[in-house]
C-alpha cells in the first residue's frame, strides 16, 4: 500500500475513533476536547486533499479516455 492510502486510512481511522467516542459518551472531559477537535480538524484535512486528488486525476484520466475516442 502506498504512503498516501496509507495515511488516508489511518486519518479516515482516527476520524471514525472520535466520532465514536463523542457519541458513547455522556460527558466530554473538557480537557480532551480541543486537542480531540484538533486531531479530528487535522485527520479531516488529510482525508480531504486525498480525495480531492484521487478525484482529479480520475477526471483527468476520463476527460483523456474520452478526446482518444472522439479522435477515433
Amino acid at each position: 500500500m502506498t504512503q498516501s492510502a496509507e495515511s488516508f486510512k489511518e486519518n479516515y481511522q482516527k476520524l471514525q475513533e472520535i466520532a465514536q467516542k463523542l457519541a458513547n459518551s455522556g460527558e466530554v472531559d473538557i480537557d480532551e476536547l480541543v486537542p480531540m477537535v484538533d486531531d479530528a480538524t487535522r485527520a479531516y484535512q488529510l482525508c480531504k486533499s486525498r480525495i480531492e486528488a484521487v478525484e482529479s486525476a480520475l477526471n483527468t484520466r476520463l476527460e483523456t479516455e474520452t478526446s482518444a475516442e472522439t479522435e477515433d
